[in-house]
């Protein structure tokens, strides 16, 4: 291949990469809209705030569990079918959410969407290494990682504003439909994405026995639970400076992401450069040092806004090098090992509404430390996992 044809096939490659990413980008916002707009979704369903929070646990359990059942059940079904499958279903649970009278109906929508999430997710991030050579698998990961930094740059605090302005529903109405737009897009555009190899099922659970990848799953279900114990409950952790206001919540979600999106960046570029190792465990530390600030600083909403900017970055720069490790674990069980990625960040995602609505009527600023706490662990056990050098043996299937 010559330099110029290395070139055009690099640009087609982020391209469809940048088109999985967008697909993300309304998993994160369906995902992340919601902590923004607790209060208000509650009032209009007439339930409590604890009580819609859970409908981010049943989302995220039905993904937890169900990705990996998709990803053996469907192993030799195209990458494109499965995205594209995945991201209608989430048109058409967030378009059932968004009409919901009640709560009942409204979970209902969210496990439709989380059907969608166990197809799209595994797929999408399984997909873009697979596109791009070796030595630029962090920059392709930070690309498909920038949608969900983007859901919390933009999609998060936008449907925030809308839910102060108008409702929460137009919010979801319009998410429903980029949803549906970029089902069709997805099929149609990444048809030559590679399925690559297809492990039998012994080698999908194979991949644990190696404690490397599984100290690097449990770094990431403890991160995302961090992450999300305070997001979640970001409008009742802020309160005391906000005031309660959609709007000024809203500038917080926004500096938070906007600086997300400069750490996704400095994640793959530092990932590349560096190696996974110095860039998690300098993020991991961000991410517990800022969130223990927060806890230091209630009162102050300039103080806050800092440190929404710099838990943000923090957070963003981990995402990469946490996902490189798997790669570089064993590369030839990349896709596998993504997959459980995924397992792993909805387990997180399920227990943080959990045992935020178990901490909440003792003080919303004690999610910073439990947070904080959750953030701590997990850079403990990213580092024992450079510590352990021992693998086992291959299952082969």
């Amino acid at each position: 291949m010559t330099l110029i044809e290395r070139s055009y096939s690099l640009r087609g490659a982020y391209l469809r990469i940048a088109l999985i990413s967008a697909a993300l980008f309304v998993v994160g916002t369906n995902a992340f809209v919601i902590a923004g707009v607790l209060p208000q979704i509650a009032t209009g369903l007439g339930a409590s705030t604890s009580s819609v929070s859970y409908s981010i646990s049943w989302y995220a359990i039905i993904v937890a569990v169900l990705a990996p059942v998709v990803s053996v059940l469907c192993a030799r079904t195209s990458r494109a079918a499965l995205m594209g499958a995945g991201m209608g279903l989430i048109a058409g649970g967030i378009a059932l959410s968004a009409i919901a009278g009640d709560l009942t109906l409204f979970t209902a929508g969210r496990v439709v969407a989380a059907l969608g999430g166990a197809a799209l997710v595994p797929a999408a991030m399984a997909a873009a290494p697979t596109l791009v050579p070796a030595e630029q698998r962090g920059r392709a990961l930070g690309v498909v990682g920038f949608g969900f930094i983007l859901a919390t740059a933009v999609g998060s605090p936008l449907g925030t504003a809308l839910a102060a302005l108008g409702s929460w529903r137009l919010a979801l109405g319009i998410l429903a439909a980029l949803a549906a737009v970029l089902a069709l897009a997805v099929l149609v555009l990444t048809r030559d994405v590679p399925t690559g190899v297809v492990p039998g099922l012994a080698a999908r659970f194979a991949v644990l026995r190696d404690v490397r990848i599984g100290l690097a799953l449990m770094t990431t279900l403890l991160f995302t639970a961090a992450f999300n114990m305070v997001y979640i409950f970001s409008s009742a952790v802020t309160e005391s400076v906000t005031g309660g206001s959609g709007t000024s919540l809203a500038t917080l979600l926004l500096v938070f992401g906007v600086a997300g999106v400069v750490g996704n960046w400095l994640g793959g570029s530092l990932t590349d450069r560096f190696g996974a190792r110095p860039t998690a465990l300098a993020a991991l530390a961000g991410v517990a040092v800022s969130l223990a600030a927060l806890y230091a600083v209630e009162g102050s909403y300039v103080g806050t806004a800092v440190l929404f900017g710099v838990w943000g970055l923090a957070t963003a720069a981990a995402l990469v090098p946490i996902q490189h490790r798997l790669v570089d674990v064993d590369p030839a069980v990349a896709g596998v090992s993504l997959s459980w990625y995924s397992t792993a960040m909805y387990i997180g995602i399920a227990l943080a509404p959990v045992v935020g609505a178990s901490v909440l009527p003792h003080g919303a600023a004690w999610l910073d430390l439990l947070g904080a706490a959750a953030a701590a662990a997990a850079f403990g056990v990213f580092a024992l996992g450079y510590v352990v050098r021992r693998r086992v043996a291959p299952v082969v299937a």
